[in-house]
């Protein structure tokens, strides 16, 4: 549900980046003594060969824990989760770290679980792994979804609207992936992310929700990593290399996301750039659209204004980076979007599984509550979860949210190709593009149905059909339409 926060290893024990004079202590208590019996040599080899992966959130939730945890009914952890790569191809958690702030009541600041070796360390690990999953939850949620699409997507489609004549070729380019976006954002502020409303009542981040956004906004996001490629390489999955089909060596094979997504980005790319090249084909053509050079201007010193002074943004003065421009913004609409929102309910509707908070941390031998553990560990976990009203409501909101409309426009199926009746080279690359959509849906079925590739065919494993690029209406768990509409 969530393939977007994990990251290759590169330091152990990990680092915090936070304030020690504030949040105290940046060492972790992750130890080498704690994970080498999963490896097969010591830990720093194991990091050099690129075999240990982290999920860390420490620094995104412990500025946020005190006031999370002062909720009656909430109670959470910043977690970070060790996993190692199988010899399968797979990955597979090795041990959870659960943090506190420094001076908090509830427990020991730092504690860390590792796979069980009896009865009551299994349900210890149970507990830890649901605590991950509500910060990963909170993660995918605030961060990867209303972040980095809806959010940061908003100024782009504002300045267009404000700066670009509908008979602009940019305009007309990005149309239809701006299609619906500012009224799904209008009706996401009045009920999901309004005080009280659905995003505070149901996630671990209650109060603090549209904080951590902000935070990770300010701190972490930037325009020119958002990009597919670009990503994979911060995060570590991936590193360049001029032989692969993309440019990328993934240091996980199977990546369903990557694998599939690099797909959808280069055909987009491919597509953008037979565009541009045709309406700009020099620098100076670019320098002298006033319409554009407003656009950009406004999207980045209006619709981004806290962050408009960054070293990072791209000029906007060559063919090159109004490609990489355009191309990121048509992916973040489309192929990251449907990523992270189709399979909100299949994915995230069972919420013993993944809960978007707990109502308990995980107790110690210290705590009143550890004897009540003891004697019944499954009701401690199973009043640990959300209480079933809250679930059900939870429940139906993620359904509403992964259905398509009926009237869904899907990447490679344009309505206004008319638009361009006097350009007949830019209808043809319309329809390559539409062609290469339909080979790209075969290719992921093909990848679905091979038993090599066991994150996404084999017994139990659900096919990854996120980003195949069709889909009817309703809960399909696939398709990817042009633009964020819902």
């Amino acid at each position: 549900m969530n393939p977007l926060s994990i990251e290759r290893l590169k330091v152990f024990p990990p680092v915090s980046n936070l304030d020690p004079s504030i949040y105290g202590p940046q060492d972790s208590a992750l130890k080498e003594e704690q994970i080498i019996c999963h490896l097969n040599g010591i830990v720093q080899q194991a990091i050099e060969e690129n075999k240990l992966f982290i999920l860390d959130y420490h620094d995104v939730y412990l500025p946020f824990l005190d006031r999370i945890n002062a909720h009656p009914t909430k109670k959470a952890y910043a977690t970070r989760t060790i996993f190692v790569l199988t010899d399968m191809g797979s990955l597979k958690p090795i041990a959870i770290e659960l943090s506190l702030p420094e001076k908090n009541r509830n427990g020991p600041p730092k504690c860390v679980v590792t796979p069980p070796v009896d009865a009551t360390t299994c349900w210890l690990w149970q507990l830890g792994k649901a605590h991950v999953c509500s910060n990963d939850a909170g993660a995918h949620q605030l961060i990867h979804h209303w972040l980095r699409t809806h959010a940061c997507l908003e100024p782009f489609i504002i300045a267009a609207h404000r700066q670009l004549s509908v008979m602009h070729p940019i305009y007309k380019l990005l149309h239809c992936h701006m299609r619906y976006t500012m009224d799904v954002n209008a009706q996401g502020r009045q009920l999901l992310l309004n005080a009280g409303g659905i995003i505070e009542s149901h996630f671990f981040t209650a109060a603090c929700s549209m904080e951590v956004s902000a935070s990770v906004y300010q701190n972490w996001w930037r325009f020119d990593m958002e990009s597919l490629p670009a990503d994979l390489i911060r995060r570590g999955m991936a590193v360049p290399d001029a032989t692969e089909p993309h440019g990328l060596k993934l240091l996980i094979e199977d990546y369903p996301y990557a694998t599939d997504g690099l797909l959808i980005w280069s055909a987009i790319e491919q597509l953008v750039q037979a565009y541009v090249h045709y309406y700009y084909p020099e620098a100076n053509i670019i320098e002298s659209d006033s319409e554009l050079n407003a656009w950009y201007h406004e999207s980045i010193n209006i619709g981004h204004a806290d962050i408009r002074h960054a070293s990072w943004w791209l000029k906007l003065s060559t063919p090159n980076n109004l490609i990489s421009i355009l191309t990121t913004i048509i992916w973040l609409a489309s192929g990251h979007h449907a990523a992270v929102n189709f399979g909100m309910y299949p994915y995230g509707g069972y919420f013993q599984v993944r809960p978007p908070f707990m109502r308990r941390l995980v107790p110690n031998e210290h705590d009143p509550d550890y004897t009540t553990f003891l004697a019944d560990p499954k009701g401690y976990f199973l009043a640990s979860l959300p209480c079933l009203d809250q679930m059900l409501h939870y429940i139906s909101v993620l359904h509403i949210l992964s259905t398509h409309s009926a009237d869904e426009e899907y990447l490679g199926d344009r309505k206004d190709l008319s638009a361009w009746a006097g350009d007949p080279e830019i209808v043809e690359a319309f329809y390559k593009f539409s062609m290469e959509m339909k080979k790209i849906g075969k290719e992921i079925e093909k990848r679905n149905g091979d038993p090599n590739l066991r994150n996404r065919c084999g017994a139990g494993i659900s096919p990854y059909e996120l980003l195949l690029p069709s889909s009817g209406p309703g809960v399909t768990c696939r398709g990817v339409p042009n633009s964020v509409s819902i």
